[in-house]
């Protein structure tokens, strides 16, 4: 199951990277990058939500660390981000909130 949310990850990254262009999938991207690739969707590009979604830029580590784990517990209420945090490994979901926080969002 591992396997199938990590290529499912890699191709979304992929998609993402060459919309940027060619100079943007040249860059090496960490695993925290790609797995948060996956966020710009909703949060937008640099964590900073062009909509009624809640910004995630500018957030630390341990913030957005604990609130995915209440999605995937269900202790924090959610439409969507519950099902999103339970594909997500402990140690996923760490790279995703240290990508976050040294970055400022931007993927």
């Amino acid at each position: 199951m591992h396997h199938a949310i990590a290529l499912r990850l890699s191709l979304t990254a992929g998609v993402i990277l060459l919309s940027f262009g060619p100079a943007a999938a040249a860059e090496e991207l960490s695993q925290g990058g790609m797995l948060s690739a996956s966020c710009a969707g909703c949060h937008g590009t640099d964590g900073r939500s062009p909509g009624a979604i809640p910004d995630i830029s500018g957030k630390s580590a341990e913030f957005i660390r604990t609130a995915l784990e209440e999605f995937r517990s269900g202790k924090r209420p959610s439409t969507v981000m519950g099902r999103h945090a339970k594909g997500y490994t402990d140690e996923e979901m760490r790279l995703i909130a240290e990508y976050f926080e040294q970055n400022g969002g931007r993927p």
